[in-house]
């Protein structure tokens, strides 16, 4: 995951890692007005409602021993709150652990989440600003109210999926600068704000199911394969693990056609046109730190299980 090149540009800034080839659609950064969105198709609960929740962390082949990259955390404040932070790893290559911005960003926001009522735009802002590592992340929050509406404010290419009755109900888009570069939250002034997330509310039903992850789910697990596997386990926690196995699975098979070499072809990344000629085309998952949290609406007390 790259760093903005708009980064490069400022002088008073120290340089930043090589980015990947791929043409930035600007090189200098546009405020954006934040995007919003309502979906309240469904009729109300007419009861308090909370999560039961099931999470899943597997960390980069290579960043076992560290952890990974992302961080997450899960309250039981009012009906749930659930969030997920991506660690950019291009950090790296400047010798910053890019595990410190994300942990940092999720603990603070922990530690806010009951100052802020039910806006998870203003607890992205309160943790961001209480953030004090050097690096940036890309972010996503979700706080269910107890009359049955989740709220949610991502930046980036963190996740979302709602299911009811075995469809798609609501996802998430990502944001990025260009490919492989998302929006992110940043110690840097240049990087993106609270003011840049894509807000929604969508009214829950008793029974939904909530799919949330970094994108190390959503690179290398189709919606289609999301949905038949929360059909095939019912327990959120069991749901959880059998997601992140699976992208795990994908990440490392380079003859799966996963969504991020599909999204790769179609941004004009694929193999020379020599093989093309042989009709071989770019394959394969992207590995990466795995986070999966898997929440159910149920009308009871919000109950956080582990794995």
């Amino acid at each position: 995951m790259a760093i903005p090149r708009s980064y490069q540009l400022l002088s008073h800034l120290p340089s930043y890692p090589k980015l990947s080839s791929a043409l930035p659609r600007t090189t200098t950064r546009t405020r954006l007005l934040p995007v919003s969105c309502t979906l309240s198709e469904s009729k109300s609960i007419g009861s308090e409602v909370s999560f039961k929740v099931g999470t899943h962390l597997i960390p980069h082949p290579n960043k076992v021993e560290r952890g990974g990259e992302d961080a997450f955390f899960v309250s039981p404040y009012s009906g749930g709150v659930i969030a997920v932070a991506d660690g950019v790893s291009g950090w790296a290559e400047r010798n910053v652990d890019p595990a410190l911005f994300s942990r940092e960003l999720m603990t603070n926001a922990s530690s806010f989440v009951e100052e802020v009522g039910h806006d998870p735009r203003f607890l992205m802002r309160r943790a961001h600003a209480a953030t004090f590592s050097i690096g940036s992340a890309t972010a996503i929050v979700a706080m269910l109210q107890r009359n049955g509406i989740l709220k949610i404010a991502n930046v980036g290419d963190c996740g979302l999926r709602i299911i009811r009755k075995g469809q798609i109900l609501f996802s998430t888009f990502p944001q990025e600068h260009y490919f492989d570069c998302p929006y992110q939250l940043s110690s840097e002034e240049v990087g993106q704000t609270y003011q840049d997330a894509m807000v929604c509310s969508v009214e829950l039903e008793e029974g939904d199911i909530i799919i949330m992850g970094s994108d190390g789910l959503f690179d290398n697990v189709f919606d289609h394969e999301i949905v038949s596997t929360i059909g095939d386990n019912t327990d959120v926690v069991m749901a959880a693990k059998a997601l992140a196995d699976l992208a795990r699975k994908h990440s490392v098979d380079t003859r799966f056609d996963s969504p991020y070499s599909i999204e790769a072809r179609a941004r004009g990344f694929d193999v020379p046109s020599w093989k093309k000629a042989l009709g071989v085309k770019l394959t394969g998952g992207k590995l990466d730190d795995i986070t999966v949290i898997v929440a159910q609406v149920r009308r009871s007390v919000a109950e956080v299980i582990g794995s």
